[in-house]
């Protein structure tokens, strides 16, 4: 008896096994490739489906206003009731929009895709995702002002954008300026851009709206490039104390080589990645005035080196290095004190690299003015401050060969020349006239004064 129990359980498990594999079925994953955010007319889209057993079919649904309109996308040459295995994941590539489904408008809808997997359950698995419909194409047109453009300097323009659009700004070679609604303007935009110093007075300079579909809009205005011709010097290394330079800003030895490699590497590699930490610090800006009327030097002050200075460094009299200086140097006594610009928010205090001690000031709609080697801090990130306020003492912090501010400004990660927002008249004319609107300010008479050019007391600084 026992043997015969034995023997139709064994039956019974191998007529389970055949049926049990017969309707077993696969969990289809589902993965769509850089969704879009945003379809328009024909917009890409790249489907993934992994399911070992296959996939009998997988169909893409929109659904806008209660109403799907689904298409199949893929379809398997035949059904199966066995599952296969260790089928390949496919990759369908299709286009998604108002070319293949008419009815859609400009709004919200809904991107469903449901894969059914080829076995004899035909297990279904869907995934959804919401877009927008943007059809229209998106406009812009910019201000009749004429614009007077420093190389090396700024400038702002306003500009209406229309369409169907999600970013607009102004592109000047490789260098995009976000845009911030004109305020008391309602539909009006404006852009404080920058004319950087190593572009040739020939680079298009435009308005643009685009959207995430890709579609773009541009149109020129009325500028005048003003080339500038900035000053060259040569700089033996031997004149600097590079073993203190060099061990203050390294002083665990990362950087391999010898003492002039070493100084090499940091006044190019180093220089860069710092850089980028600065241009990177307008996405900390506020979008909102903080500041008013003309920027503040650091008066009576020697200048030591102007902004996009170009220095070549030598070692017993061969070239080993070529750096642009982009901003000002500006000497007084050894520890004065640094006074803030203008109104702001600090949104860096710390020690960064070649500049060494450096505070950034924030004063909105990505305008940045940014104090380095500095001996002492007297502010920190997030504190709020107001135009000639202490925030530091000056030092030798950094790549500086001696006791001195570096000063130089920011607009939207991109560094400008100063001296052009140092100038009530300028601040009056090119900026706030722009935007029709009245700031405090000082009068545009006897303003603060510009840094004197000199000879400075102690030996030169370099940064």
């Amino acid at each position: 008896m026992k043997t015969l129990l034995v023997i139709v359980f064994l039956a019974l498990l191998l007529c389970a096994a055949p049926l049990v594999y017969l309707v077993s079925s696969n969990e289809t994953v589902l993965q769509l490739e850089n969704p879009p955010k945003v379809i328009a007319f024909q917009t890409p889209v790249t489907v993934r489906a992994e399911n070992s057993h296959g996939l009998r079919w997988i169909t893409l649904g929109v659904t806008q206003d209660g109403k799907t309109t689904e298409t199949r996308i893929a379809q398997a040459k035949e059904q199966s009731i066995f599952p296969k295995r260790n089928v390949p994941p496919e990759i369908i590539r299709t286009n998604l929009g108002k070319q293949s489904t008419p009815s859609l408008h400009d709004g919200k809808a809904k991107i469903t895709i449901t894969a059914v997997s080829n076995d004899f359950r035909g297990k279904s698995t869907s995934v959804s995702f919401d877009v927008d419909v943007m059809t229209e194409s998106p406009r812009v047109s910019a201000d009749g002002d004429q614009h007077y453009i420093n190389q090396g300097g700024s400038e702002m323009v306003t500009f209406t954008p229309g369409g169907a659009w999600t970013e607009a700004g102004v592109k000047i070679g490789d260098n995009t300026f976000r845009s911030f609604p004109l305020p008391g303007h309602p539909g009006q935009y404006f852009s404080l851009f920058a004319f950087s110093w190593q572009l040739g007075p020939d680079t298009p300079v435009y308005v643009y709206a685009a959207n995430p579909a890709g579609t773009i809009a541009r149109a020129e205005f009325t500028h005048k490039i003003f080339p500038k011709k900035f000053r060259a010097s040569t700089i033996p290394l031997e004149t600097m104390n590079l073993e203190r330079v060099v061990n203050q800003i390294d002083p665990n030895n990362q950087v391999k080589g010898d003492l002039v490699q070493r100084f090499v590497q940091i006044n190019s590699q180093m220089r860069k990645q710092n850089n980028k930490v600065l241009a990177d610090l307008r996405l900390q800006s506020e979008q909102n005035f903080l500041w008013s009327g003309a920027f503040l030097p650091m008066v009576d002050s020697t200048v030591e080196s102007r902004f996009a200075d170009d220095r070549t460094y030598t070692w017993q009299g061969k070239k080993v290095d070529e750096q642009t200086h982009l901003g000002f140097d500006l000497a007084k006594l050894a520890h004065s004190p640094v006074p803030a610009s203008n109104d702001g928010r600090v949104v860096f205090a710390e020690n960064l690299g070649i500049y060494g001690n450096c505070v950034v000031v924030d004063h909105g709609f990505g305008l940045q003015t940014v104090y380095a080697h500095l001996s002492e801090f007297l502010v920190k990130k997030g504190d709020l401050v107001k135009k000639g306020q202490t925030l530091a003492k000056t030092g030798a912090t950094g790549l500086a060969g001696g006791d001195h501010l570096h000063f130089t400004m920011l607009i939207d990660g991109v560094q400008v020349n100063p001296v052009e927002w140092w100038d009530p008249h300028w601040v009056k004319d090119r900026i706030l006239a722009h935007m029709a609107r009245t700031l405090p300010e000082e009068p545009v008479s006897g303003g603060y004064p510009t840094p004197k050019k000199g000879k400075a007391a102690k030996k030169k600084r370099r940064s």
